[in-house]
Protein backbone atom coordinates (compact mmCIF):
# COMPACT_ATOMS: atom_id res chain seq x y z
CA UNK A 1 0.00 0.00 0.00
CA UNK A 2 2.76 2.44 0.94
CA UNK A 3 6.49 2.25 0.25
CA UNK A 4 8.87 4.90 1.54
CA UNK A 5 12.28 4.67 -0.13
CA UNK A 6 15.42 6.39 1.20
CA UNK A 7 13.37 9.42 2.24
CA UNK A 8 15.14 12.48 3.62
CA UNK A 9 13.20 15.62 4.57
CA UNK A 10 14.25 19.10 5.64
CA UNK A 11 12.58 22.18 7.08
CA UNK A 12 14.30 25.57 6.73
CA UNK A 13 17.45 23.75 5.60
CA UNK A 14 17.51 21.58 8.73
CA UNK A 15 17.39 17.81 8.11
CA UNK A 16 14.49 16.31 10.06
CA UNK A 17 14.31 12.84 8.48
CA UNK A 18 17.33 10.93 7.21
CA UNK A 19 17.10 7.97 4.81
CA UNK A 20 13.76 6.53 5.97
CA UNK A 21 12.67 3.18 4.53
CA UNK A 22 9.26 1.72 5.43
CA UNK A 23 6.94 -0.73 3.71
CA UNK A 24 3.31 -0.86 4.84
CA UNK A 25 1.23 -3.76 3.63
CA UNK A 26 -2.42 -3.44 2.69
CA UNK A 27 -4.65 -3.88 5.73
CA UNK A 28 -1.92 -3.12 8.28
CA UNK A 29 -2.35 -1.16 11.49
CA UNK A 30 1.14 0.32 11.62
CA UNK A 31 2.26 2.02 14.83
CA UNK A 32 4.84 4.81 14.59
CA UNK A 33 6.63 5.41 17.89
CA UNK A 34 9.48 7.51 19.24
CA UNK A 35 10.13 10.29 21.70
CA UNK A 36 9.01 13.87 21.11
CA UNK A 37 11.09 15.43 18.35
CA UNK A 38 12.04 12.09 16.81
CA UNK A 39 10.34 12.95 13.50
CA UNK A 40 7.02 11.12 13.71
CA UNK A 41 4.75 14.07 12.87
CA UNK A 42 7.21 15.26 10.21
CA UNK A 43 6.97 11.85 8.54
CA UNK A 44 3.17 11.62 8.51
CA UNK A 45 2.80 15.24 7.41
CA UNK A 46 5.25 14.57 4.57
CA UNK A 47 3.30 11.49 3.50
CA UNK A 48 0.14 13.61 3.43
CA UNK A 49 1.85 16.32 1.36
CA UNK A 50 2.37 19.21 3.78
CA UNK A 51 4.10 21.87 1.64
CA UNK A 52 6.31 23.28 4.41
CA UNK A 53 8.50 20.18 4.37
CA UNK A 54 11.07 19.70 1.59
CA UNK A 55 11.85 16.21 0.32
CA UNK A 56 15.59 16.33 -0.39
CA UNK A 57 15.87 12.72 -1.57
CA UNK A 58 13.90 9.51 -1.85
CA UNK A 59 10.43 8.49 -2.96
CA UNK A 60 6.94 7.91 -1.61
CA UNK A 61 5.06 5.22 -3.55
CA UNK A 62 1.36 4.91 -2.75
CA UNK A 63 -0.71 2.13 -4.26
CA UNK A 64 1.92 1.74 -7.03
CA UNK A 65 1.85 5.48 -7.83
CA UNK A 66 4.82 7.77 -7.21
CA UNK A 67 3.33 10.63 -5.17
CA UNK A 68 6.64 12.19 -4.07
CA UNK A 69 5.85 15.49 -5.75
CA UNK A 70 2.04 15.38 -5.74
CA UNK A 71 0.03 18.05 -3.91
CA UNK A 72 -1.77 17.36 -0.64
CA UNK A 73 -5.09 17.67 -2.50
CA UNK A 74 -4.13 15.04 -5.06
CA UNK A 75 -2.92 12.70 -2.33
CA UNK A 76 -6.21 13.09 -0.48
CA UNK A 77 -8.18 12.32 -3.63
CA UNK A 78 -6.02 9.25 -4.27
CA UNK A 79 -7.07 7.96 -0.85
CA UNK A 80 -4.70 9.31 1.82
CA UNK A 81 -6.43 10.64 4.94
CA UNK A 82 -4.73 12.62 7.70
CA UNK A 83 -6.25 12.94 11.13
CA UNK A 84 -3.86 15.62 12.40
CA UNK A 85 -2.94 16.09 16.03
CA UNK A 86 -3.66 19.83 15.98
CA UNK A 87 -6.58 20.86 13.79
CA UNK A 88 -7.51 24.46 12.95
CA UNK A 89 -10.69 26.26 13.85
CA UNK A 90 -12.48 27.62 10.78
CA UNK A 91 -15.08 30.21 11.79
CA UNK A 92 -17.88 30.58 9.24
CA UNK A 93 -17.43 27.17 7.61
CA UNK A 94 -19.99 24.72 8.94
CA UNK A 95 -19.29 21.05 9.54
CA UNK A 96 -22.08 20.23 7.09
CA UNK A 97 -20.64 22.37 4.27
CA UNK A 98 -17.14 21.04 4.84
CA UNK A 99 -18.29 17.43 4.69
CA UNK A 100 -20.51 18.06 1.66
CA UNK A 101 -17.75 19.56 -0.49
CA UNK A 102 -15.25 16.94 0.68
CA UNK A 103 -17.51 14.03 -0.23
CA UNK A 104 -18.51 15.61 -3.56
CA UNK A 105 -14.83 16.00 -4.50
CA UNK A 106 -13.96 12.43 -3.52
CA UNK A 107 -16.91 10.85 -5.31
CA UNK A 108 -16.30 12.93 -8.44
CA UNK A 109 -12.66 11.79 -8.49
CA UNK A 110 -13.53 8.14 -7.87
CA UNK A 111 -16.56 7.75 -10.14
CA UNK A 112 -16.45 10.69 -12.54
CA UNK A 113 -19.95 11.73 -11.56
CA UNK A 114 -21.59 14.09 -9.12
CA UNK A 115 -23.60 12.74 -6.22
CA UNK A 116 -27.04 14.00 -5.33
CA UNK A 117 -27.87 15.74 -2.08
CA UNK A 118 -29.95 12.70 -1.16
CA UNK A 119 -26.93 10.41 -1.61
CA UNK A 120 -24.78 12.71 0.49
CA UNK A 121 -27.36 12.93 3.27
CA UNK A 122 -27.65 9.14 3.37
CA UNK A 123 -23.87 8.78 3.75
CA UNK A 124 -23.86 11.49 6.42
CA UNK A 125 -26.77 10.09 8.42
CA UNK A 126 -25.33 6.57 8.45
CA UNK A 127 -21.99 7.83 9.75
CA UNK A 128 -23.52 10.32 12.20
CA UNK A 129 -25.81 7.69 13.68
CA UNK A 130 -22.98 5.18 14.02
CA UNK A 131 -20.92 7.68 16.01
CA UNK A 132 -23.89 9.10 17.92
CA UNK A 133 -23.03 12.63 16.85
CA UNK A 134 -25.74 15.22 17.64
CA UNK A 135 -27.41 16.72 14.60
CA UNK A 136 -26.83 20.28 15.83
CA UNK A 137 -23.05 19.81 15.49
CA UNK A 138 -23.46 19.93 11.72
CA UNK A 139 -24.43 23.60 11.72
CA UNK A 140 -21.52 24.70 13.91
CA UNK A 141 -18.25 26.10 12.54
CA UNK A 142 -15.40 23.63 12.09
CA UNK A 143 -13.84 22.88 15.51
CA UNK A 144 -15.00 26.19 17.01
CA UNK A 145 -16.09 25.54 20.59
CA UNK A 146 -15.51 21.79 20.31
CA UNK A 147 -13.61 19.94 23.03
CA UNK A 148 -10.64 17.73 22.24
CA UNK A 149 -12.77 14.59 22.34
CA UNK A 150 -15.48 16.17 20.18
CA UNK A 151 -12.88 17.13 17.58
CA UNK A 152 -11.73 13.50 17.48
CA UNK A 153 -15.32 12.39 16.86
CA UNK A 154 -15.61 14.87 13.98
CA UNK A 155 -12.38 13.40 12.59
CA UNK A 156 -13.96 9.94 12.80
CA UNK A 157 -17.06 11.22 11.01
CA UNK A 158 -14.95 12.45 8.09
CA UNK A 159 -12.94 9.21 8.13
CA UNK A 160 -16.02 7.00 7.90
CA UNK A 161 -17.61 9.14 5.21
CA UNK A 162 -14.56 9.35 2.91
CA UNK A 163 -13.49 5.68 3.35
CA UNK A 164 -9.83 6.32 2.48
CA UNK A 165 -7.44 3.64 1.30
CA UNK A 166 -4.80 4.79 3.79
CA UNK A 167 -5.52 6.67 7.01
CA UNK A 168 -2.92 8.41 9.16
CA UNK A 169 -3.99 9.18 12.73
CA UNK A 170 -1.55 11.43 14.59
CA UNK A 171 -2.14 10.90 18.31
CA UNK A 172 -5.90 10.32 17.95
CA UNK A 173 -6.05 9.47 21.66
CA UNK A 174 -4.74 12.88 22.72
CA UNK A 175 -7.49 14.84 24.47
CA UNK A 176 -9.96 11.98 24.09
CA UNK A 177 -11.64 10.29 27.04
CA UNK A 178 -11.76 6.51 27.40
CA UNK A 179 -15.13 6.23 25.64
CA UNK A 180 -13.90 8.20 22.63
CA UNK A 181 -10.65 6.20 22.56
CA UNK A 182 -12.67 2.99 22.44
CA UNK A 183 -14.80 4.48 19.66
CA UNK A 184 -11.66 5.29 17.67
CA UNK A 185 -10.32 1.75 18.15
CA UNK A 186 -13.66 0.21 17.16
CA UNK A 187 -13.73 2.33 14.00
CA UNK A 188 -10.20 1.25 13.06
CA UNK A 189 -11.11 -2.41 13.48
CA UNK A 190 -14.37 -2.00 11.55
CA UNK A 191 -12.74 -0.40 8.49
CA UNK A 192 -11.30 -3.54 6.92
CA UNK A 193 -10.62 -1.89 3.56
CA UNK A 194 -8.50 0.89 5.06
CA UNK A 195 -4.82 0.59 5.96
CA UNK A 196 -3.80 2.57 9.04
CA UNK A 197 -0.68 4.29 10.34
CA UNK A 198 -1.03 5.83 13.77
CA UNK A 199 1.03 7.61 16.39
CA UNK A 200 0.36 7.13 20.08
CA UNK A 201 2.23 7.52 23.35
CA UNK A 202 -0.42 5.73 25.42
CA UNK A 203 0.07 2.00 25.88
CA UNK A 204 -3.57 1.50 26.87
CA UNK A 205 -4.78 2.99 23.59
CA UNK A 206 -2.12 1.13 21.59
CA UNK A 207 -3.38 -2.12 23.12
CA UNK A 208 -6.91 -1.28 21.92
CA UNK A 209 -5.64 -0.93 18.35
CA UNK A 210 -3.42 -4.05 18.48
CA UNK A 211 -0.84 -2.84 15.93
CA UNK A 212 0.31 -5.32 13.30
CA UNK A 213 3.68 -3.58 12.83
CA UNK A 214 5.81 -1.08 14.74
CA UNK A 215 8.41 1.41 13.48
CA UNK A 216 10.39 3.47 15.97
CA UNK A 217 12.03 6.77 15.02
CA UNK A 218 14.98 8.29 16.84
CA UNK A 219 16.56 11.62 15.89
CA UNK A 220 15.00 11.47 12.42
CA UNK A 221 16.15 7.94 11.68
CA UNK A 222 14.61 4.50 12.05
CA UNK A 223 15.83 2.94 15.26
CA UNK A 224 17.16 -0.56 14.77
CA UNK A 225 15.50 -3.10 17.05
Amino acid sequence: MLEIKNLSVSFNDKILLDNININIQRGARHLLTGSNGSGKTTLVQTIAGAPEYTITSGQIIFNNIDITHESATQRALLGIFLGAQNVPEIPGLSVLSFLKYSIIAHKKFETGRDISMAEFMEILENARTKLDIPNDWLNRSINVGFSGGERKRLMLLRLIMTKPKFAILDEPDSGADSITQQQIADTVHDMHDTTFMFISHQQKFTDLISPSNITTLEHGKIKKQ
